[in-house]
């Protein structure tokens, strides 16, 4: 059953006299429950492509789908209720608050939301277990390594239990120890949450966590393979690099 859904997909940019087509009639679907990772290089289309699945904006034309509302037909404040309710986001720049602890910032949605955190408290200490955070829930971002403020960021991304996780470049200010350590815990996510996760990636063991690699480029879907079914993670990799080549040449 699908969960994600882009139609004849199309984003244009005006940068002075030139217009510019980051996304040129896209393609793509995810199944609930599936771990995709969106490939492709520089300029190629993939932050713009996450940005629109997620309704953080608006296509030029083309339709999104999300959790079986159709994003065009929604009203800002609609637009944004939906996003809300099923989809958790993880960016490159953590986007922690400063002020609040490590607790606080994976509560930050509940509370925009108007929720009771004591009936949610649980949860949250149960995203801190799986972080590895419960001993640095008091600490504020400026006491935590990069790649604990990331785990933060994916705590946060996951507190509403969202149908949907979007992660843009979730490793890339990350060293490679703590960068492996981020995807595999998206990879229980799915696993053992259920989540579905779609990340941007450039970065083919990165991407070789996911179930089927996109690959874009000049703002189109060129080709994708499938990871699905290989255990071993370094023929994940070549699997994508031979992918990539093949694209490539």
């Amino acid at each position: 059953m699908s969960i994600l859904e882009a139609r004849a997909l199309s984003k244009q940019y005006q940068l002075g006299e030139h217009r510019v087509n980051a996304l040129a009639g896209v393609d793509f679907v995810v199944q609930k429950g599936e771990f995709v990772a969106i490939m492709g290089p520089s300029g190629s289309g993939k932050s713009t492509l996450l940005h629109l699945l997620g309704g953080l904006d608006k296509p030029s034309a083309g339709e999104v789908t999300l959790a079986g509302q159709r994003l065009s037909v929604l009203d800002d404040n609609q637009a944004t209720l939906v996003r809300r309710h099923n989809v958790g986001f993880v960016f490159q720049t953590f986007n922690l608050l400063p002020t609040l602890t490590a607790e606080e910032n994976i509560a930050l949605p509940l509370i925009i939301d108007g929720q009771d955190l004591r009936k949610h408290q649980a949860h949250i200490d149960a995203l801190l277990e799986l972080v590895g955070l419960k001993d640095r829930r008091r600490h504020k971002p400026d006491q935590l390594s990069g790649g604990e403020q990331q785990r933060v960021a994916i705590a946060r991304a996951l507190v509403t239990r969202p149908a949907i996780v979007l992660a843009d470049e979730p490793t890339g200010n990350l060293d490679s120890k703590t960068g492996t350590a981020i995807m595999e815990l998206l990879r229980r996510s799915c696993d053992e949450l259920g989540q579905t996760i779609v990340v941007v990636s450039h970065d083919p063991r990165t991407s070789a966590y996911a179930d089927r690699v996109v690959f874009l480029g000049d703002g189109l879907v060129v080709g994708e393979v499938s990871c699905d079914g290989t255990e071993d993670m370094a023929q994940r990799v070549r699997i994508i690099i031979e992918a990539m080549e093949r694209l490539q040449g």
